[in-house]
């Protein structure tokens, strides 16, 4: 499908014929031509999505290495500890919990651990909700990345910087790799997870996807003010309106909670 095509299948909430028959350059390639279709509209980037972080759900997905797409304004929103998002307009919608970092300047070249956190201005808990225009969430990793790495809405929750929580990269990353997460619909248990699922640490999930933007030829660079979503801690789980979800985190991120409509 062309990039008008895509756009229109993700416009409209149907459902593509097939898949997109693209090998992974090409599909990037694609993907960053329907960002150009969306900038052209008046969207406006705010950062990046990571997925498929969690190598415990890649033999359940068909996907074994981690992609990357664009958060935008109109996918991103903000709350303290309970927020509200419409499943309106999306195909097939899942839920995943995440940590999101947000930037206070663009890394350097390879950097370290050090200097990647000497970027971020602050880290959060947040729910991603994906989608998939591919019948039952069957695919190839060609597919995700043409479909916008799958990214439908972001929320992110309580923000804390990112200097008040250790005093180098390493009690940093270990924080944030050894903190858990469980999952609740409701007040049912739904799964569980860690932050060590996600390339061993969010911090390495960010290394990891710095190096695979700047690899590919004509990817925007990330920006201050951009926001990075790292990988869910669990599996993604079906979401529907009217149903309340709930994350409860263990530090240094905050318990979020999320109402559908």
């Amino acid at each position: 499908m062309s990039p008008q095509e895509l756009l229109d299948h993700y416009d409209r909430c149907i459902l593509w014929p097939g898949g997109s028959r693209l090998e992974l350059p090409a599909a990037y390639e694609r993907a960053l031509a329907v960002r150009e279709l969306r900038i052209a509209r008046g969207e406006r980037p705010r950062g990046y999505k990571v997925g498929f972080t969690n190598r415990g759900i890649w033999p359940r997905y068909n996907v074994f290495a981690p992609i990357w797409g664009t958060v935008w304004d109109t996918t991103l929103s903000f709350c303290d500890a309970h927020g509200e998002v419409s499943l309106a307009g999306i195909c097939q919608p899942r839920l995943e919990p995440e940590a999101v970092f947000g930037f206070a300047a663009t890394p350097p070249a390879r950097p370290s651990m050090g200097q990647l956190l000497a970027c971020l201005d602050w880290v959060a808990p947040g729910f991603e909700i994906v989608q998939s225009h591919q019948h039952d969430w069957k695919f190839v990793a060609a597919d995700t990345v043409a479909d916008g790495g799958l990214h439908a809405r972001l929320l992110v929750g309580a923000r804390r910087p990112v200097t008040s929580l250790a005093q180098d990269a390493g009690e940093f990353e270990q924080l944030l790799a050894s903190a858990r997460v469980t999952l609740r619909r409701g007040s049912d248990i739904v799964d569980e997870g860690a932050g060590a699922n996600v390339l061993d640490g969010p911090l390495h999930a960010l290394v990891h996807f710095l190096q695979a933007l700047r690899n590919f030829p004509g990817a925007p660079d990330v920006q201050p003010g951009d926001v990075v979503t790292t990988g869910t801690w669990t599996d993604a789980w079906a979401v529907a309106p009217g149903e309340q979800w709930a994350a409860q985190f263990d530090e240094p991120l905050s318990a979020l909670k999320i109402s559908f409509t």
